[in-house]
C-alpha cells in the first residue's frame, strides 16, 4: 500500500512542534526490494522487503536529537516527537547545528529529468530467478569452473521524501535493478575465485545475466595458479574494478566532517595541488540515470555539479551545514542522512579525468610491476595518508601479464600516490564513480 508521504511528513512535523520542539525535520521513505538468489539452478534464497519509515530530528536551542520508526499512526508520530523533544533537552549544546536559511533552500523539489525511476514494470520473482539461473549456467559452461558460489539478482523501487519547518518540502522516486555473479575455478587448496556484476537504475541498461556469468568465469579461470609476488619496489597499475577505492581515500580526506574534527592527510592542502596536473575530479548531482542522482540533498540545499579538484589543485571541501559552520564556509548541498542520525557530508556521482591511452598501453609503459584486480582489508592513516592493503592480481614482466599472483601487500603514501597517477581510457561511464584504471608509478610490494 503507497501511502501520501507529504501527509506524513506534515503530520510528524506538527507533532514536533506540538511537544515544544524550536524546529525539526524529517525524512520518509517507503518502498520495496527483491533479491534472489540460485544455486545449482535451482532457487536457494528470495527475500522481499517493503515497508514505510520515518525519521525525525528535532531542536531545542542548540540541541538536537534524532529518533526513527516504522510504524506511521498518529499516535506513534506523537510518541516519537514527545521522546525526541525529551532526549534533546538532555543533549549537550552544538552552536554548529540548526536548519538552513529559507534562501538556502533549493528551488528544485522533485527529480523531474534526471531518471532515477524506471517506469518499466517491477520484474516478477520468476523472471530475476531466470536471470540468476542463466548467469550461473554460463559460468559453469566454463571448463575449469568447479562451482558458482553465487548468482544473484534483485530489484528495488524507493520513494523519498524531506520536509521540515523552515518551509522545504521535496521529494523522489529511485529504483534499481542487479545481476551479480561469483565464480569458483579449481578445487582444493588451488581453488581462486572472482566475479562480475551489474547494478543500473534502468532495467533496460542491465547487462545480459549471460555476459556477467561469463566474465565471471574467465575473471576465476585466469587467476589459477597464483602465487605470491616477489617483495621490492615496482610500479602498480589498479585494474578500473578497484582504481575508485583511491580516489574515495581522496573524496574520504576532503570530507569536512574529517577536516573538521583534524582527521584529514589534505587539511593543509586548500588551493594546492592534491592531483597531477591534468586531471580534476568533477562531482555531478544532477546526472540523469546516476546512481547518486538527486534533486536536493538530505538538508534541503541546492546540488550542482562542481570541481573539487580542478586541473590538479583542490578547490574546496565537500559540506553539509554543521561543518560547513565550523570551518566558516558555505554548504555544497552534500548532506545525507540515516533515518535516526543528523546529517553529514557525502559525495555524490564523481568522474575523474581520463587519460588517452588504454590500460594495455599503460602496461607496456611500466614494464615490470603488479596489475591489481583486487583489494583485501585495508589500514589507512587519516592524518598522514600512510596506505597499506592486502592485494591479488597479475605480475607483469615486458609489459605483459605472465602470472595470477596474491597473498601480497601493496604500500605508500596516498598523498604522493595521488599525485602521480596516470590515468588510462577505460572507466565505465555509467558508474557512481567514473575512475579508469589508475597507474602509480612506485609503491612497495611485500610477497614472498
Amino acid at each position: 500500500m503507497s501511502h501520501s508521504l507529504s501527509e506524513l511528513s506534515q503530520t510528524l512535523l506538527d507533532a514536533a512542534r506540538a511537544a515544544g520542539a524550536d524546529g525539526a525535520d524529517v525524512i520518509l521513505r517507503q518502498g520495496s526490494s527483491v533479491s534472489i538468489d540460485v544455486r545449482d539452478g535451482v532457487l536457494e534464497h528470495a527475500e522481499r522487503a517493503e515497508g514505510v519509515e520515518a525519521g525525525l530530528r528535532v531542536f531545542m536551542g542548540q540541541r538536537q536529537a534524532c529518533v526513527s520508526g516504522s510504524d506511521i499512526r498518529a499516535e506513534t508520530f506523537a510518541m516519537m516527537a514527545e521522546r525526541a523533544v525529551a532526549m534533546a533537552r538532555e543533549a549537550p549544546e552544538d552552536a554548529y547545528i540548526g536548519l538552513a536559511d529559507p534562501d538556502q533552500l533549493s528551488a528544485r523539489r522533485s527529480a523531474d529529468g534526471l531518471e532515477l525511476h524506471d517506469p518499466a514494470p517491477e520484474p516478477s520473482p520468476e523472471e530475476l530467478q531466470e536471470d540468476a539461473r542463466r548467469a550461473e549456467a554460463t559460468a559453469l559452461g566454463y571448463d575449469g569452473i568447479s562451482q558458482v558460489q553465487s548468482a544473484s539478482a534483485g530489484y528495488g523501487a524507493s520513494e523519498v521524501y524531506v520536509a521540515a519547518t523552515n518551509g522545504f518540502a521535496g521529494g523522489y522516486r529511485r529504483s534499481s535493478r542487479s545481476t551479480s555473479c561469483v565464480a569458483i575455478a579449481g578445487t582444493g587448496s588451488e581453488m581462486e575465485r572472482d566475479y562480475d556484476g551489474d547494478s543500473r537504475v534502468f532495467q533496460s541498461d542491465l547487462r545480459s545475466p549471460e555476459e556477467i556469468g561469463a566474465k565471471a568465469a574467465e575473471r576465476a579461470l585466469e587467476r589459477t595458479g597464483a602465487v605470491a609476488p616477489k617483495t621490492g619496489a615496482y610500479p602498480v597499475l589498479f585494474d578500473e574494478r578497484v582504481a575508485a577505492s583511491l580516489i574515495g581515500h581522496l573524496c574520504g580526506a576532503v570530507n569536512g566532517a574529517a577536516v573538521a574534527r583534524g582527521s584529514s592527510f589534505l587539511a593543509e592542502a586548500l588551493g594546492k595541488g592534491v592531483l597531477p596536473a591534468g586531471m580534476s575530479l568533477t562531482e555531478d548531482p544532477l546526472r540523469p540515470r546516476g546512481p547518486a542522482s538527486r534533486p536536493f540533498d538530505a538538508e534541503g540545499l541546492t546540488v550542482q555539479p562542481r570541481k573539487i579538484v580542478d586541473a590538479g589543485v583542490l578547490t574546496g571541501w565537500t559540506l553539509d551545514l554543521a561543518n560547513a559552520r565550523k570551518l566558516g564556509m558555505a554548504p555544497t548541498g552534500n548532506a545525507v542522512r540515516g533515518l535516526s542520525s543528523p546529517p553529514s557530508p557525502s559525495n555524490w556521482n564523481l568522474e575523474l579525468t581520463q587519460g588517452d591511452k588504454s590500460r594495455e598501453e599503460l602496461m607496456k609503459e611500466m614494464g615490470t610491476g603488479l596489475l591489481i584486480t583486487s583489494l583485501i582489508g585495508q589500514t589507512i592513516n587519516p592524518n598522514t595518508g600512510d596506505y597499506s592493503r592486502g592485494a591479488a592480481g597479475f605480475w607483469v614482466e615486458n609489459g605483459e601479464a605472465v602470472r595470477p599472483v596474491n597473498e601480497c601487500t601493496i604500500a605508500g603514501n596516498l598523498r604522493d600516490m595521488l599525485l602521480s597517477l596516470i590515468p588510462a581510457n577505460d572507466a565505465r561511464l555509467w558508474r557512481g564513480s567514473v575512475v579508469p584504471s589508475l597507474l602509480v608509478e612506485g609503491m612497495t610490494i611485500a610477497g614472498s
